[in-house]
């Protein structure tokens, strides 16, 4: 059956598969271009469930404001390898996702993946024929949106380290000098009263054993564990770290001084948390070398 190049075209723009595929496909639907979109889309699932137990630890990191600058969303989107975090449909892919986030404001990831992205198919469905265009796992794997009715700083360090700040009183650029403080010093807490009882405890079991092994008296260790636990608080919350602007003043007492309070923040690093396989070509070798069947002689 004679296929027209215009058929192959319009397929591949639905589907983003392959020109042979595409052309395979209209072959076995006798030309039907709905009928190859729906054989498309099964064959792009399957191959997307395929892919869908490889490691994804790389990716970018995408924000984007409202237009009065009082909303942003930030997504999280990966893939197996740079070389495909830097290309233009992935790139696009995480742009969109974001945007339809911020727009819709979707309650989890399972919401998200089924809103319309402007070329009229859901987040979900274009990853997934992503999976099967470019012969990766692709996953959108976490996305935040946060609101501020005052200052809302935004930044976003290269691709893969973003930070949102929300913040009430001050000057706007504070809200943005906090967001780059946020993606550079990675806080885990917003104070000292936000960690919880249980990280504290065993901060200062830690600190505990520690101190006594010096062989100090009892009293005296029992200072010098709550000083150090200050000090470690202080590194892991924002109000008590150094301002990377300004390392003499803590972001608490500058905070205190522009009359200002943060009210919420989010970091996003591009795999963070994410176990990567390490690439052990010997012991690959050696373990296929075992699994082999034994020598015949």
């Amino acid at each position: 059956m004679n296929i027209t190049a215009d058929a192959v075209k319009q397929l591949r723009e639905r589907t983003g598969a392959g020109m042979m595929e595409c052309k395979k496909a209209l072959v076995e639907t006798k030309g039907d271009l709905d009928a190859a979109a729906e054989l498309m889309r099964k064959q792009g699932l399957a191959k997307a469930d395929k892919k869908a137990a490889r490691v994804a630890a790389e990716g970018v990191i995408v924000v984007r404001k409202s237009a009065d600058a009082h909303t942003a969303a930030m997504a999280e989107i990966n893939c197996e390898t740079d070389f495909v975090a830097r290309g233009d449909d992935f790139r696009a892919f995480a742009e969109g996702v974001t945007s339809v986030a911020l727009e819709q404001r979707p309650a989890d990831l399972t919401a998200l993946g089924a809103l319309r992205l402007p070329s009229g198919e859901s987040v979900e469905e274009r990853r997934r024929a992503l999976v099967a265009k470019i012969g990766e796992n692709i996953s959108v794997r976490r996305f935040t949106v946060i609101n501020a009715a005052e200052h809302l700083g935004a930044y976003v360090h290269g691709t893969r380290i973003g930070a949102l700040v929300a913040v009430r009183g001050g000057p706007a650029l504070l809200a943005h000098d906090l967001a780059m403080h946020v993606a550079a010093s990675n806080p885990r807490y917003l104070s000292a009263a936000d960690v919880p009882a249980e990280v504290v405890a065993k901060e200062r079991e830690i600190l505990t054993e520690q101190a006594q092994g010096e062989g100090k008296p009892p009293e005296i260790v029992a200072r010098m564990v709550e000083g150090r636990l200050r000090k470690s608080l202080g590194e892991i919350t924002l109000a008590g770290q150094a301002f990377v602007k300004d390392p003499d003043v803590t972001v608490e007492k500058l905070l205190k001084n522009d009359k200002a309070q943060v009210l919420a923040f989010e970091r996003y690093e591009v795999g963070a948390g994410i176990e990567k396989k390490s690439e052990d070509f010997v012991a690959d070798v050696m373990a296929q070398v075992k699994g082999a069947d034994p020598v015949r002689h």
